[in-house]
């Protein structure tokens, strides 16, 4: 996790696209591996919006990411140039442009690259938020988001449960993200045995921590920090477009 303090920017994500691009050492595929379960599954609606039949999809999945180990080409991500995921975007349209999953298919037993990737779950996430009027690229954003924020909640319910919140976050969650029907927060606090009052309260210190956790999540993957609010905003109109 980046450093807090003036060396914050120094060590975000980037590092890691740095780290796996540098296959000798173990660093590296630790960093690959978290890099490809961030920003994989978004790559894969991309590539389903495309056109492509799940087979098709998921093999060009797994080309990509060993193409990206293979050949260095991960070297030429840019935090200058722009945000990780652009890159990642624009990689894998030139990746499919050029039909580089051949070439990779006919080399892979080289290296042996294979990552291990839940594409049945992939499928049917993809299938069930599948829009008629979506792009590829909106595809791509709103999974993107989807992903940040599972992993922001995530974290934060680790926070809770090491400072033995656990009951707390499980019934007071919910009222972060979820736009459906909820119980009230009277009903909230019977069940947690508190105040109306002092749940109001607790949603409100959840939700700031929430937004707080968001920034550092979205921050590993920007140059400079006032790029985080603009990465904030997008999020947020994805996920209420």
């Amino acid at each position: 996790m980046a450093q807090q303090g003036g060396g914050r920017f120094a060590t975000t994500r980037w590092s890691m696209v740095n780290a796996a691009a540098h296959q000798s050492d173990v660093r590296s595929a630790r960093a690959l591996d978290e890099l490809c379960q961030i920003y994989w599954p978004p790559l894969y609606g991309y590539l389903r919006g495309r056109g492509h039949d799940p087979d098709k999809a998921q093999d060009l999945t797994q080309g990509f990411f060993a193409r990206l180990l293979e050949t260095d080409s991960i070297r030429s991500a840019d935090p200058a140039r722009g945000r990780f995921r652009a890159f990642l975007l624009t990689a894998v349209k030139r990746y499919v442009i050029n039909e580089y999953e051949r070439e990779t298919s006919a080399r892979r037993g080289g290296r042996h690259v294979r990552l291990s990737l839940d594409f049945e779950e992939a499928e049917r996430t993809y299938s069930l938020e599948r829009r008629h009027d979506d792009t590829p690229e909106r595809a791509f954003d709103r999974k993107w988001a989807a992903i940040a924020l599972d992993r922001g909640l995530q974290r934060l319910r680790e926070e809770c449960r090491s400072a033995g919140k656990g009951r707390l976050a499980d019934v007071l969650l919910p009222y972060l993200t979820d736009a459906g029907d909820l119980p009230s927060y009277r009903e909230a606090a019977a069940e947690l045995q508190l105040t109306e009052g002092a749940v109001k309260v607790a949603v409100h210190r959840l939700r700031q921590r929430f937004g707080a956790i968001l920034r550092l999540e979205i921050g590993e993957t920007v140059l400079q920090p006032e790029e985080i609010e603009d990465e904030m905003r997008e999020l947020l109109r994805v996920v209420s477009g």
